[in-house]
Order: structure tokens, then sequence, then C-alpha cells
């Protein structure tokens, strides 16, 4: 039974940061040999408990949850850092050129390959993922999912229309190859389907509605989409679906609000939009660090906490320019204070931490699963090093407070200080 003494990260329910300067966590098997939290708290309180158990000691390191990764795009690894005008031109100059490489197999893998040990090297343990049209781009990464034992939904893109030759893919058998996927992987070890309209535009009313029809004969898949991320493409999709009351209603109309469906940015909302993902249970995956590079507009904080909409954090890779949850939770704090009306909003160091672990994983329904620290979850969590630049060390020596300690690291960390990354006690990282 493992046991490590530490400095211990965790959140309580309604997303406050619990936190034990010397921490106990304990980890051990459920029955079917899936390795979960067994205790967790302060080392005074709980160490009696595990006195015959041999001890990993990590003085000075802090133990926190795996991060969780609600929107990401697998096939854009290689599209991180390319210039464009805005959203549409970069897919068309970009996006869709590159996504048509993953029709084989072999390129897949590779890329599948780089693409999960990157995601595990900056502390990211669940991610919702975006393949490509191409049954093949799937298969490779969960492929590659399983054979790391991490926490991985995907699923194939359906775009049958407004797309060029090399990504578009036929109505009829789109939907049947999603079908298949669907049966051959979902709730595989850990590994769960996605239904993924790429965005209502490139999608006829035909798929739409086989994909509607699909999410209600398998309500435990997700679904993911993007939705009103940029104006340009707001107008586009009220001329293709003119009868929609809105963007976000075209997905309504087709059956694809309810729990588990997870729609990217949501940024040009107004409160019908926003009740319509509060009633129906969808969630926004929040993308800072891809609106500020595309220049999409503002996550609106206030509004989304006011109708109360569930969200959470994602990196939106290529679109997002970093892999590293510090760098999307900095870029989530630049949007609270200054994409607000009047004086800003300024999201807390806890609130932002919470968006991309347990409140992320809430949003995606796996509360109690992953995303966290608790008795009970899946043991997935990060070995971080707060010393682990000159700056980083200096300013974190004079941290009074956890939002200091914490504020200091979203604002100065990256890839450096995740020192060890474990999943089901496999770990990643120089020191494994």
């Amino acid at each position: 039974m493992p046991v490590y003494r530490s400095a211990l990260l965790r959140f309580a329910d309604d997303g406050r940061a619990l936190y034990d300067e010397d921490g106990l966590l304990a980890i051990g098997p459920d029955a079917q040999g899936r390795q979960r939290v067994l205790a967790a708290g302060a080392w005074q309180a709980l160490s009696h408990q595990y006195a015959h158990e041999p001890v990993t000691h990590l003085p000075g390191r802090i133990l926190a949850p795996g991060f969780v990764d609600m929107h990401i795009h697998f096939p854009q690894t290689d599209v991180i850092g390319s210039p464009a005008d805005g959203l549409l031109p970069w897919l068309e100059n970009y996006t869709f050129p590159h996504e048509s490489r993953f029709v084989a197999s072999d390129y897949s893998a590779q890329v599948a390959e780089f693409f999960v040990a990157e995601l595990l090297r900056h502390g990211v343990t669940t991610a919702l993922a975006f393949a490509t049209s191409h049954p093949a781009s799937v298969d490779a990464l969960f492929t590659e999912g399983q054979r790391q034992h991490m926490r991985l939904i995907t699923g194939k893109v359906l775009q049958d229309r407004h797309s060029p030759d090399g990504v578009r893919d036929d109505t009829e058998q789109s939907l049947i190859d999603t079908e298949a996927l669907i049966q051959r992987w979902h709730g595989v070890d850990r590994l769960g389907y996605v239904i993924t309209p790429r965005f209502a535009p490139t999608s006829t009313h035909e798929q739409l509605r086989g994909a509607g029809e699909l999410a209600a004969r398998y309500p435990d898949v997700w679904i993911q989409s993007h939705v009103a991320e940029n104006r340009d493409e707001i107008r586009w999709a009220r001329e293709l679906f003119p009868a929609a009351r809105s963007y976000l209603g075209v997905y309504d109309d087709f059956g694809l609000m309810r729990e588990r469906a997870v729609y990217a940015h949501c940024i040009h909302f107004d409160d019908d939009d926003r009740a319509l993902m509060r009633d129906t249970g969808a969630v926004a995956a929040v993308s800072p660090t891809s609106n500020l590079f595309l220049g999409s507009g503002f996550f609106d904080y206030a509004s989304a906490d006011r109708v109360g909409f569930g969200y959470g954090l994602a990196s939106d890779v290529g679109g997002g320019t970093s892999f590293s949850p510090f760098h999307t939770m900095l870029a989530a704090y630049y949007v609270g204070r200054e994409g607000q009306t009047k004086q800003g909003l300024s999201l807390s160091p806890q609130q932002l931490w919470w968006q991309h672990t347990a409140g992320a994983a809430k949003a995606l329904g796996l509360a109690g699963v992953v995303g966290n620290l608790q008795p009970g979850c899946e043991a997935d969590f990060v070995v971080l090093n707060p010393r682990a630049t000159p700056l980083l060390e200096r300013k974190t020596c004079q941290a009074r407070s956890l939002d200091e300690l914490l504020f200091a690291l979203i604002v100065l960390g990256d890839d450096r200080v995740v020192e060890q990354t474990v999943i089901s006690q496999a770990k990643y990282g120089p020191s494994a």
C-alpha cells in the first residue's frame, strides 16, 4: 500500500482548497484492482493507521490532483503556434490540411504517442479530446491512452459539408463508424467515447440528426462540439440554420443538449443560451489561451455564475497556445480581469485551480472519480516542485498564505514544476 508524506492539496465539494503542509496520502486497490485514494489529510491525524506501511517522503513537494483538460485537439499538436487572422482562416490554412494526414494509421499512432506523453509531462491525467474525421485517428488515440492507463475521452469528428477533401466525411458512413467506435471503445478500462460534430456549420441537418439519435441510444457517452466562439462563425451558423433560436439552439434542436454535453468556448451568449445550458445540464469548456490567441472574445464568468451553468478549463491546443495547465489558469485570470463588465472579476487562485481539477471533473460528470484526492477518487496525482526555478523558489518561499502559494505557481509555473505524474501507480517524470 503506497503511503506518501508531503504537502497535500485537494478540494472540498464546494470548491474550497484543503491544504496540509504536512500531509498523508494513502493509495490502495479497489475490488477491480484500480488504485484509489484510501486516506488523505494531516500526517499527525492519520499516520498511526499506517505505522507498518513503507512511506515515500517528499519534503518540499506538493501532492495535488492531476489536471483535467476539458477540450483539446489531438491532431492539432503540430498546428500549435501557427499564425492566422482569426478562427476561420486558421482552420482553412492550417488545421484542415494537417488533419487530412490522420487517415494513415501509422501517422496517427506516432502523433498519439507524442500527444499523450505531452499531456502527462504537463500533469494532465484526464482529457476530453477531439480526434479527426478518420476512424484511424480514434483507434490510435484510444490505443495509446489505454497503454498509458489514462482516463481519456475522445471520438471521431463529424463533418460532412463545408470541409475540404481529406477531412470531409460521408453522412451515412460517419454515423456507422461512430456507432462502431462506441461499441469498440466506450467503457473499456478508463476510456470513454464522445459524439463529436466539429461545429454546426460543418454538419448537415442529416448528420446532426443522426448524432442526436446516437446520443439518445447511448446516454452514457459524452457529446462535444464548439459554439459561439467567433462572431463570423455565429453569422454563418445563423445563415445555415435560420429556424434555430440561436447558434446554441441548433444543437438543442437536434437532441445534443444534455448532461455530459460539453461545448467549447460559449463566449457570445445571451441569457436564454445560458439558461438552456443550465436547464439541460450541458457545460462549457473555457479555453482562454485559444480565445486570446484567435481574438475570439472573453468567456463571461460573472453571467455564467449568475445564471448557473457548469464550466471548467481547457487548453484547446492547437488554437490554444500551451499544454500547460499553469498557462491556461493564468490566461483565465486575464480573461476574468479584462473580459468582464465594469471593474472586472478577480478569480481567486483556488477558483482557478478548481476549474482545472475537481471543477472540471464535476462538469464532465466525473466528480469523485478524478480531479481530486479525496478518499474514493482514482489515484491520479502530480508531484509539484514549488522551487523548480530560481524565481519561483524566491517567490514561493515568501508566500504567507495558500492563495499566495497557488498564485505564484499559476503565474510563474510551467512544465518544470511537474516533477512526476502518477496514474494508477505508473509514474512519469525525470525522477520516476
